[in-house]
């Protein structure tokens, strides 16, 4: 008995992840975790025990492709300023066409709480300071960037061009303004 429920625990599980996936894509970060329930089949309890935030509902759904831009940071070689860039931008284009990333990666819980620690924003994190490490140590980079302005720099273009007609070219041109700066090139 014991096992079948686990079986059942998995399955709706992963079940509620699909739908999740396709709802957050769809109606972004708010997306219904009434609607996620219904369509998945079970009760808005069952959700809420797998995914007792909607936090953790977001972080959930885009574990997979922060896994993959972990494992590209790390492949990323050749000029330290090009690599960093490179993966800022991808990490932008996800952000952008991920409706709800951003705010997963916003987030901002007080404190180091590890229950309430931003799994995504860590990974991100983690992925990003040897990129950035090697760009200041290279003189590329400023020596006072932190990976943490980075990541909010990227969240903050991916929520202000959420709602513009073309959100992935308006964020590349905010992204390419930040990078450039506001002074002319000489």
């Amino acid at each position: 008995m014991v096992d079948r429920q686990r079986a059942d625990a998995r399955r709706n599980y992963a079940r509620i992840l699909a739908v999740a996936e396709e709802e957050v894509a769809t109606h972004g970060a708010g997306a219904s975790l009434e609607q996620i329930a219904r369509t998945a089949g079970v009760g808005s309890a069952t959700v809420r025990r797998h995914f007792p935030t909607r936090q953790a509902l977001l972080e959930a759904v885009s574990r997979k492709r922060i896994e993959a831009l972990r494992v590209r940071a790390h492949s990323l070689t050749g000029d330290s300023r090009d690599a960093l860039l490179e993966w800022l931008s991808e990490v932008l284009a996800y952000c952008v066409s991920a409706r709800g990333l951003a705010t997963a990666l916003a987030y901002d819980d007080a404190g180091s709480d590890p229950v309430h620690e931003n799994s995504c924003s860590a990974a991100l994190e983690e992925a990003a300071e040897p990129l950035l490490r090697r760009a200041v140590q290279d003189g590329v980079v400023a020596s006072g960037v932190t990976v943490s302005d980075l990541l909010t720099l990227l969240v903050g273009i991916a929520l202000a061009t959420e709602h513009c007609p073309e959100p992935a070219a308006r964020a590349d041109r905010l992204f390419q303004l930040a990078v450039a700066g506001l002074s002319p090139q000489s």
